[in-house]
């Protein structure tokens, strides 16, 4: 078991995170006789999760949606997968739009080159 401080430091992310994430009950700790957060290996498997969902854009209110139903049981399954295909639809909308934008930014360093080349030339 690990503490919030400990948690924070190897999730790189803040303990004021970790207790945000707490208050919208996205992760709930177990807590010891001194009402310490305590966080499990899974717990930690559970927040590195969250935190590639953050990553890639998934609003907080989403990811909250995803940890309620969660908690709610096997049931809720279908409405689980249906948020992640949502979610991986949205990320393969980013990457087209990074791939296609990141083409345009080619062209133009590669004209900026040309331009910055050609000027050297003529200078010479």
């Amino acid at each position: 078991m690990y503490s919030i401080g400990e948690v924070a430091q190897m999730l790189g992310i803040s303990t004021h995170t970790l207790r945000y994430y707490e208050k919208e009950q996205i992760i709930l700790p177990d807590r010891n006789e001194n009402g310490e957060r305590l966080y499990s290996e899974s717990h930690i498997q559970w927040l590195r999760f969250v935190l590639k969902l953050k990553e890639t854009q998934m609003p907080v209110n989403k990811i909250k949606e995803y940890a309620h139903l969660y908690t709610e049981g096997e049931h809720t399954s279908l409405a689980r997968l249906d948020l992640l295909v949502e979610h991986k639809q949205s990320i393969e909308h980013q990457l087209k739009t990074l791939e296609e934008t990141n083409k345009m930014l080619e062209q133009k360093i590669s004209f900026y080159k040309e331009v910055i080349h050609n000027k050297n030339i003529v200078k010479q």
